[in-house]
């Protein structure tokens, strides 16, 4: 019978850990560290989500890998004292926190940091502030801006996810102050409804009466990237971060742009899996084989952080074959940009149009397009990720536009974009494209997808679909689905030009469109 021989490893925990900011805020963590020997390296890791956000955190593997470990609440999240203001305060909040790390008799001086979504912004944060002592930091599933990618995609609100996150957030917000014996009953008056009912929330009108969430009139009262959000981008500065960062995305995740954008600014590994910021998943079972345990993926995040990476540059999941694959650069430089124009008669194919014709459907805001997957963060945790279309394609305000039945693989992996010539009745209104896998069944599922807001009634414009790496199989179709909405990932555009966020009932018209056949999608085609 196999023995380990492992001897106990004593670990002094130490919670509530008081670390002073240098406006006088008490934030509180964690502190796990070994009982002997010393000093350490720290392994930081920040959040607003409270204890339980931490327990996927990999204490006892870092704590084997020589580190101490700190958790840190964020100011005004659990046992941190102040006011939670989102993105403001971490950059020298992590700064203050990685000096006083480095104060400490246990330290060695030297911190890494890591993080999932808005954890690794913190990091990311921190790393721009150029503290003395930050060595490394791992920055998973993160946006690279807070307008672009984060609360606006293509110029429309990412409705559901903010009323999502907003609404966790304001909770979390209550909850601290009511056991700081503040009175907090009329902000869960208020709240509550909003947590309880969100598929009723999100229909609101106007949009920014969404009641509840203490920073909603802020983020839908600048839809332009205005001095607003340069003021936070001021927080986050790609050109200040001068440590090596690991960066890990999902092809199903909300962030995927903002991560691969982090990677192109910063360099460093990058790891793409066929995920979704939350572990649902979608209808589609990749199997093991996909799952970050199967690429040792903590193992490998550690060994950054030790500076000890041997990995490859880049790893992707690609879908179809369903196999991981290293490449040296992303994106692919042997990828081949390959047009697939909309044919008048819903017929995709790499052959130019013959017919000038357009397509034709009528769009009405109070009946938008329902949103069935994809990269989302709704309160319904299964409406995300790959999802079968056909219910949706029946409508009569959805174009589709499909391939025949292909004779070999066509591998697509790198970023996509529709180029749209079409044209409104309307003042104003949205396009959305989204890329489709056709199985032979019939099943159609959604591969990737975008939108774009539009301020003209006519005119080219570009949708972009992120990126993914997809084999569509021999045997299979691709499909390209337009329309003009997508609710409630995004909120609806009510066509007269009036800010979608004041925009009352009385103001959705319904808007008559047209999509010309020189539009066109742009596949990066790997040659096989």
């Amino acid at each position: 019978m196999p023995k380990l021989n492992r001897a106990p490893l004593r670990v002094i925990v130490e919670h509530d850990a008081p670390m002073p900011m240098r406006d006088g805020t008490v934030l509180r963590g964690s502190v796990h560290r070994r009982a002997d020997g010393g000093p350490f390296p720290a392994l930081l890791v920040r959040t607003p989500y409270g204890e339980g956000s931490f327990r996927p955190v990999p204490v006892t593997p870092a704590l084997e890998a020589g580190f101490a470990v700190v958790l840190q609440h964020c100011r005004g999240r659990g046992s941190s004292d102040g006011e939670f203001r989102p993105w403001l305060d971490e950059g020298a909040d992590g700064h203050d926190t990685i000096a006083w790390i480095a104060s400490q008799p246990w330290s060695n001086g030297e911190v890494v940091m890591s993080g999932t979504s808005y954890p690794a912004g913190c990091a990311l944060q921190a790393a721009a502030t150029r503290p003395p002592g930050l060595k490394a930091v791992v920055a998973s599933m993160t946006p690279h801006d807070f307008h672009d990618g984060l609360k606006y995609h293509g110029g429309a609100l990412a409705l559901g996810s903010a009323v999502n996150w907003g609404a966790l957030q304001a909770m979390l917000g209550l909850t601290h102050a009511a056991e700081a014996g503040e009175d907090t009953a009329a902000g869960f008056r208020e709240l509550l409804p909003v947590l309880a009912d969100q598929a009723a929330a999100v229909r609101t009108l106007p949009v920014r009466d969404i009641p509840g969430i203490p920073w909603w009139r802020d983020w839908t009262g600048h839809p332009e990237r205005d001095a607003y959000w340069e003021d936070l981008a001021g927080t986050l500065r790609h050109d200040r971060i001068e440590v090596p960062v690991m960066h890990v995305a999902g092809w199903f995740d909300l962030f995927l742009g903002g991560t691969l954008e982090n990677h192109r600014r910063l360099g460093g590994p990058l790891v793409v899996g066929p995920w979704t910021h939350l572990p649902a998943g979608g209808a589609l079972d990749f199997g093991f084989s996909a799952s970050p345990q199967a690429i040792r993926l903590e193992q490998r995040q550690l060994a950054f952080l030790r500076g000890a990476d041997t990995g490859p540059a880049v790893k992707i999941f690609v879908m179809g074959d369903d196999v991981w694959r290293d490449e040296n650069a992303w994106p692919l430089a042997r990828a081949v940009e390959t047009r697939y124009h909309l044919h008048a008669g819903g017929l995709l194919s790499p052959d130019p149009p013959a017919s000038a014709a357009p397509a034709t459907f009528t769009h009405d805001p109070r009946d938008p397009v329902p949103t069935t997957g994809g990269a989302t963060l709704l309160a319904d945790h299964t409406n995300v990720g790959p999802q079968d279309q056909r219910d949706v394609e029946l409508r009569p305000d959805v174009l589709s536009y499909t391939t025949g039945v292909l004779a070999a693989d066509v591998e697509v992996t790198g970023p996509v974009r529709v180029i749209l010539r079409a044209e409104t009745s309307a003042a104003a209104t949205d396009w959305t494209a989204k890329l489709v896998d056709v199985h032979p069944g019939g099943r159609a599922m959604s591969v990737t997808d975008g939108i774009v807001r539009t301020s003209t009634p006519s005119g080219t414009y570009t949708v972009d679909l992120v990126a993914t790496s997809q084999v569509f199989k021999a045997g299979h179709r691709i499909r390209v689905d337009v329309s003009s909405s997508n609710f409630p990932r995004f909120d609806r555009n009510p066509g007269t030009g009036r800010p979608a966020a004041e925009a009352t009932g009385a103001d959705l018209v319904v808007q008559h469109q047209k999509v010309y056949p020189d539009s066109h999608i742009v596949l990066p085609i790997v040659p096989r």
